[in-house]
This record gives structure tokens, C-alpha cells and sequence, in this order.
């Protein structure tokens, strides 16, 4: 049986309206399913939990957005139940990262028809994510996009993608970047005025932008951008270069390719994974190897 899980409030309610256009074509196909609505933040994990002791569960599909897929992901992890997703957020980097199509139809018949295939997750201090984990610039982005009131109002008009830029904007002038030590796969990096370290397991985040676009998920390591040294200016220059993955040429930016990674900092640095946050440095994250079926 397919057990769908829908956030009526993602993308500002078009993932209510693509289920009610999914849930036609599941009817005239004859498909057996179950679909489970959100209530509440992480209501989606809990869901999770509860539909893998049920032994009719072939696949859960997502009808979300990327933090509820990050939700999914943390019941997930572990189990044999493979992931579908239909994608409608805002951002829609982990479908985006998978090749997922974004169109409803699409998605659906490639669930229906399609074969699972494993994939590496991360895990930072207790939550794992699926795309990317960033720090410092990264998570004050991350918080000021998900407390704001343009974030709803773009999901609306359907150009959600762009509260990221808006919210990078805010943070930019009043960030200072800070100094940290870095232990990756046990050798030590000290690193100062360090704008952000975008862990990533997939390239893109922030609604399509590719900090790191030969990230792949089933290598079995991440990729880590850091970007350390550079003026605002600087920064302003260099940030629309990453639509496209081309501030790797920057001297300023680095990408190491590593399994686990501990950051430390003069001052506590904001987290997330997903999109969503997850606390303060210090941080400690690893690869979780072949830990998720997608199909």
C-alpha cells in the first residue's frame, strides 16, 4: 500500500491542492493507498513510526516541501521502507538533488513505476538531513527565511525560492564571521573569519542554489564549502555565482570531501539540516552510508 503524508501548509497550500490531484489520478488507477495529514511541527516523523509496524506499507510518499521530507527522513533512516516524494515546497532542493521531476505527474509515475535505490544521509548532533547541514551564515539565512512573513507571501505567488535571497540580504550586513577549528575525518583545520561551512549531501540548497554541485548521495561523503576570508563586498560579488555552481573558483572558497567533521567556534554558530534548525556549534556530523531507499 502507498501511505501518503501531506503538509497542507507547504508552499503556501499548493501541496493540498496537487494531493487532491494526485488522490484523482491514484482513484482512476485503481491504487491502493492511505494518505495522513500534518497537525503539527514533526507530526510527520511520528506518522512515520507508526505506518512502518504496519506490514501492507510498501512506499511513504511525501506531498511537501523539503522540511517536511526532512521530517519523513527522521523516521526513515534505517528502515527498508523506501521514500516517494511529490514535490510542493518552496525550495524542493532533495528532489531537486535526485533528479525528482517537480511536476506532480510526473513524480507519481515514477513512484508507481519506479525502483528504489539507497542513498547516504547525514546526521548532525541528533537529527539527520538529506541535502545539506549549514553553518553560520548558512543558519542565521535558515532562521530569519523560516520566521519571516515574505517567506508565505512568495509561496503564494509561487516564487518561494526567492525569501532565501531576501533573507541572505538581512543577515549579510549585520553577520561578522567568525574564527573556528575544523576537525575533518580527524585532521585539524583552524580557520579564521569563516562565513559559513555548508555540509552537504546533495549540491543544492536555499531553493536551487548549488553550493556544492558535485556533492552525490551515494559516495559515501560529503561535501564541505567553506567560505572564509572575504569582504562583503566580496561576498555580494561572489553570491550569485552559486545559481549556477561557479563560486568554486573563488580563492576564498574551499571543498573538502570528508566522512565526519567537528566544528568549534569562538562564539556559537547557528545550525540547520534542511532548512530547518537544528541548534548551535559546537557540531559534530557524519555520513550515515546506504541509510535511505528512494524510489
Amino acid at each position: 500500500m502507498y501511505c501518503f503524508i501531506v503538509n497542507k501548509v507547504s508552499g503556501n497550500g499548493k501541496a493540498l491542492k496537487v494531493w487532491y490531484q494526485i488522490e484523482k489520478k491514484l482513484q482512476e488507477k485503481n491504487v491502493y493507498y492511505c494518505v495522513h495529514f500534518t497537525q503539527k511541527p514533526k507530526h510527520a516523523t511520528l506518522l512515520v513510526q507508526e505506518l512502518i509496524n504496519k506490514e501492507k506499507v510498501t512506499v511513504i510518499v511525501v506531498v511537501g516541501g523539503d522540511g517536511t521530507i526532512h521530517e519523513v527522513i527522521n523516521g526513515l533512516v534505517g528502515t527498508n521502507t523506501p521514500l516517494g516524494i511529490i514535490p510542493a515546497g518552496s525550495g524542493n532542493d532533495f528532489s531537486r538533488g535526485l533528479g525528482i521531476p517537480l511536476k506532480h505527474d510526473k513524480a507519481l509515475e515514477r513512484i508507481l513505476s519506479g525502483k528504489p535505490k539507497i542513498i547516504d544521509i547525514g546526521y548532525v548532533n541528533s537529527t539527520y538531513f538529506g541535502t545539506v547541514s549549514g553553518i553560520g551564515f548558512d543558519g542565521e539565512v535558515a532562521q530569519t527565511t523560516n520566521i519571516s512573513i515574505y517567506k508565505k507571501l512568495l509561496n503564494f505567488v509561487r516564487m518561494g525560492q526567492i525569501s532565501y535571497i531576501i533573507s541572505a540580504i538581512n543577515v549579510l550586513f549585520r553577520y561578522k564571521p567568525m574564527d573556528i577549528s575544523l576537525m575533518i575525518d580527524q585532521k585539524l583545520y583552524e580557520i579564521p573569519k569563516v562565513w559559513l561551512i555548508a555540509v552537504a549531501n546533495l549540491p543544492f540548497y536555499g531553493g536551487g542554489l548549488a553550493i556544492c554541485p558535485k556533492a552525490e548521495s551515494n559516495d559515501g561523503l560529503f561535501d564541505i564549502c567553506i567560505v572564509q576570508g572575504m569582504s562583503k563586498w566580496e561576498f555580494i560579488r561572489v553570491f550569485p555565482l552559486v545559481f549556477k555552481g561557479n563560486h568554486t573558483s573563488s580563492p576564498s572558497i574551499q571543498i573538502i570531501k570528508g566522512k565526519e567533521l567537528e566544528i568549534y567556534s569562538s562564539t556559537p554558530m547557528l545550525v540547520h539540516g534542511d532548512g530547518e534548525m537544528i541548534g548551535q556549534t559546537p557540531a559534530r556530523i557524519r555520513i550515515e552510508p546506504s541509510a535511505l531507499y528512494v524510489i
